[in-house]
């Protein structure tokens, strides 16, 4: 049966776990019952503005009208799973097949994200039931192994914790349905979105430099106007204030294997020129942005005459002495963990163009715990910069320049950030006043849940 995809708009972090809400069940549950009346009006006015854009009621008919062409009315939906923490995936029943209906609701319960394809029973995983992680200390053994037991086979996880000024590295590995230790510190992953970590740490070394201001507006940097004249700062972009949706509205992600490859200059002068719309009054609202990110670094770049990968080679990497740290996949060998989906089939590497900023580094880790004793380093201003909060989204969180900053159980400030792509999951977390910090690295993807409550619970206290 012939592929058909919706517009997406989709996150490279987690913000939590998930759950079926009743906003999502309300919405689903309309949503059947206007497609099989054939309401496809009504479907278009639950749209976000952003949707609604990306595709005009005409589409949207023409689109809904062929689906049921070929797959009929819905008969019956299950809820199945929450995929990379942002959408929600219903194995529905149609008259002719049956379908994947995969939706993300925004703030307002809108739908912001919806694509439907065929859908395939996830493959059986047998629990493992035993581990061979007697030489790792059996409180830890035990708390890895009840997180992972459930994973697919070939599973890899590379954990550092740091702690008294020691990094402690605990590698693991699903083999013939037992965990067993690897040594895997030193292994390349894609660490997604803690790339925006990354992408700020170029930008307050560029602030400390005197090369660009903090509050300078990126306008200055691109030889035309922003549609309707709209002015974006550097702060604004680092700390997702700057209104911008999370992915431009000429993306397209039709290519869920790859979906970032292919957006380069022409598409984002373009967007910038055209399309630019902003979905929250700047600075009132903070609402996490690949685009925002991947524009930051791209403006870095400019800002410089280089690309931003080379700027943070530099930068950042160069400096921090980060020498097993990539900004491509190409030519990495064995070197690199391959990731998987979620049912453990092995996935390729995603390539990014304008987007690196946002979620393009790959590295072990060994090197991104270089990067979190740096932190603890006092003098060190440009990282301080960073910690620095910026905006307060809730009493427990706010954010810095890259950096979410959340309270720890104990009231002390932990920054994070975490991070997925289409064969990874990965979360980072430093608490500077304690000089600790945690970095796991997976190689599958759609775990950040798992991930995230992993990397808290070995947070040293």
């Amino acid at each position: 049966m012939k592929k058909l995809f919706f517009t997406l708009i989709t996150l490279l972090i987690a913000n939590g776990l998930f759950a079926q809400t009743d906003n999502y069940k309300v919405v689903i549950d309309k949503f059947q019952t206007d497609y099989n009346a054939g309401k496809y009006e009504d479907i278009f006015n639950s749209f976000a503005s952003v949707m609604k854009e990306a595709l005009p009621l005409e589409n949207t008919i023409q689109f809904l009208t062929a689906l049921k062409s070929q797959v009929g009315n819905m008969e019956s939906k299950e809820f199945f799973r929450h995929q990379m923490q942002t959408y929600a995936t219903y194995k529905s029943k149609f008259e002719k097949a049956v379908l994947e209906v995969n939706i993300s609701l925004d703030k307002e319960n809108l739908i912001n994200g919806l694509f439907f394809k065929p859908y395939d029973e996830p493959k059986e995983t047998v629990p493992a039931f035993v581990h061979e992680l007697s030489s790792y200390p059996e409180e830890l053994a035990g708390i890895i192994f009840a997180k992972t037991r459930d994973l697919p086979e070939k599973t890899q996880l590379s954990i550092a914790i740091i702690r008294d000024g020691e990094t402690a590295y605990y590698g693991i590995i699903r083999e013939n349905d037992t965990i067993k230790t690897a040594e895997n510190q030193n292994r390349i992953f894609e660490i997604g979105s803690i790339s925006k970590v990354f992408t700020s740490a170029v930008l307050a070394s560029l602030v400390e430099d005197g090369e660009i201001k903090l509050t300078g507006l990126i306008n200055d940097f691109y030889p035309f106007p922003f549609k309707d004249n709209t002015e974006i700062s550097f702060q604004s972009l680092a700390n997702h204030t700057s209104g911008l949706p999370r992915l431009p509205q000429n993306l397209d992600l039709s290519n869920q294997i790859d979906p970032y490859k292919d957006y380069g200059k022409k598409e984002i002068d373009q967007y910038l020129e055209q399309w630019l719309k902003l979905e929250n009054e700047p600075a009132k609202v903070s609402s996490y942005s690949n685009l925002g990110v991947g524009l930051l670094g791209y403006t870095l770049g400019l800002s410089q005459k280089t690309s931003f990968q080379q700027l943070l080679q530099k930068r950042i990497f160069d400096k921090y002495g980060m020498t097993n740290s990539y900004t491509t996949s190409r030519d990495l060998g064995d070197k690199l963990v391959r990731g998987m989906d979620e049912n453990g089939d092995i996935t390729g590497n995603w390539d990014f163009d304008v987007f690196f900023a946002a979620g393009g580094i790959l590295s072990s880790a060994k090197d991104l715990s270089k990067f979190v004793y740096a932190q603890f380093n006092p003098g060190n201003k440009e990282l301080a910069l960073m910690r620095k909060p910026t905006f307060e989204i809730n009493e427990t969180m706010k954010m810095g320049l890259g950096w979410f900053i959340v309270k720890s159980g104990t009231g002390k400030d932990v920054h994070w950030h975490n991070g997925g792509t289409g064969g990874y999951s990965s979360s980072m977390a430093v608490n500077v006043e304690e000089q600790t910090g945690v970095i796991i690295l997976s190689n599958v993807a759609g775990i950040n849940g798992i991930i995230d409550a992993l990397c808290f619970e070995l947070l040293p206290r």
